[in-house]
C-alpha cells in the first residue's frame, strides 16, 4: 500500500473530508506537525517513509531527494511554485514534480490592488488616527495619477496590470523573457528597463517567479533608483527581495513604504524591525486566500499525485462532485 507523506498547511485543516478519497486509493497518509513548510532537516526524519508527497513551500533539497529515492516518486506541489524543490534533482532521480499552474492569479492580484489603494487612499492610517481621538485630514491620491510598475509580468502580472488599467493607472512592465504583443498592446503596457521602472513606478509590485536572476532583485542598489514617495509590493516570494536592504531603505526614508505578503525567513520572526514600522502592511504569505481557489488547488494536487503514482484516478471528479455536493448541503 503506498504511503503519502501531506504537508500542505492548506490542506492538512480540510484532511478528515479527504481520508476516505485516499482511502479509495489505497493510500496510506503521514501527517508531520508543519509550521509554514518542511525544512531540510524535518524531511530527512520521513526519508524513505513514503512514495509520494503533497507539500506545500518544503524544502526538497538534493539531499532530501537523495535520502527520499528510490521510494519517492511524486511530489505534488499544493500550490504553484516549485521554487523550492530541486527540479534537476528530481528530474536525475525520476522523481515526477506536479503543480497547479495559474492557481492564486486571482486573489493575489486582487491583494495588489488593494495595497495600492490603502497607500492611496491613506485608509489604515486614517482609520488608525480616528481610533486614537485624531480628527485630522491626510492628503492622499487618486490611482489615474499614479505609476505602477510590475516586475514579472506572467499570469499574476497580467492580471495585476489588467486591475490597474481599470483605474487609469500608467503602466510599466518588466520581464526577462518576451511578453505577448497583444496583450502588452491592449492593456496599454510599456515594457521598459528594470532601471527605468524603478525610476518612475509609484507602485513598485513584485510578481515574478524565485529563480538564479531574481533572487535579491530588489537589493541596496535598485532601491536606491525608487522614488521615495515610492511602495514596494511583494506578494511573489521573499528572497526577490533584500530584506534587510529593504528594512534600512525604509528606515532612512528612501522610499515611502512597503506592503508585504512573503518574506526571506518564515514565519516573520518576532524580533522583525517590520513589524514595528508605521509605512509597512504585512500579511502572513496569505495573498492566495480564496476558498474556491484552495479547492480547486486541492483536487488538482491530488490528481497530481496520483497519476505519478500510476494509480488511475479516473472516478476521481466523482469524489469531488460527491464531497463538494455534501460541503454545500
Amino acid at each position: 500500500m503506498p504511503t503519502i507523506l501531506l504537508t500542505a498547511p492548506y490542506m492538512i485543516p480540510f484532511l478528515d473530508r479527504f481520508r476516505p478519497v485516499f482511502a479509495h486509493y489505497g493510500l496510506e497518509v503521514i501527517v508531520p506537525e508543519v509550521n509554514e513548510r518542511m525544512e531540510e532537516d524535518d524531511l530527512l526524519r520521513y526519508a524513505g517513509q513514503f512514495d509520494g508527497t503533497i507539500c506545500g513551500d518544503d524544502r526538497y533539497t538534493a539531499r532530501v531527494l537523495e535520502a527520499c529515492a528510490p521510494r519517492l516518486k511524486v511530489i505534488s506541489k499544493w500550490g504553484t511554485g516549485i521554487d523550492s524543490i530541486d527540479k534537476a534533482a528530481a528530474e536525475r532521480l525520476g522523481i515526477v514534480v506536479g503543480r497547479t499552474p495559474n492557481a492564486f492569479t486571482i486573489p493575489v492580484a486582487d491583494s495588489v490592488l488593494g495595497y495600492m489603494l490603502a497607500f492611496a487612499r491613506n485608509i489604515p492610517w486614517m482609520d488608525a488616527h480616528m481610533k486614537a481621538g485624531r480628527w485630522e485630514k491626510i492628503n492622499g491620491f487618486a490611482l489615474s495619477e499614479a505609476t505602477l510598475g510590475v516586475i514579472g509580468v506572467g499570469d499574476v502580472g497580467k492580471a495585476v496590470l489588467r486591475r490597474a488599467r481599470a483605474f487609469g493607472m500608467r503602466l510599466l512592465g518588466n520581464d526577462i523573457v518576451a511578453v505577448d504583443h497583444v496583450f502588452l498592446t491592449e492593456y496599454g503596457v510599456e515594457m521598459v528597463p528594470l532601471e527605468r521602472l524603478l525610476q518612475e513606478a509609484d507602485f513598485v509590485s513584485l510578481n515574478c517567479d524565485l529563480n538564479p536572476t531574481s533572487y535579491h532583485l530588489i537589493n541596496r542598489e535598485t532601491l536606491a533608483l525608487m522614488k521615495p514617495t515610492a511602495v514596494l509590493i511583494n506578494t511573489a516570494r521573499g528572497p526577490v527581495v533584500d530584506e534587510q536592504a529593504l528594512i534600512a531603505a525604509l528606515q532612512s526614508g528612501k522610499i515611502r513604504g512597503a506592503a508585504l505578503d512573503v518574506f526571506e525567513e518564515e514565519p516573520l520572526p518576532a524580533d522583525s524591525p517590520l513589524k514595528g514600522m508605521e509605512n509597512v502592511l504585512l500579511a502572513p504569505h496569505n495573498a492566495n486566500s480564496s476558498p474556491t481557489a484552495w479547492e480547486r488547488v486541492h483536487w488538482n494536487s491530488i490528481r497530481n499525485l496520483l497519476q505519478g503514482l500510476g494509480i488511475p484516478a479516473d472516478d476521481l471528479g466523482e469524489w469531488q462532485e460527491r464531497l463538494q455536493a455534501a460541503m454545500g448541503a
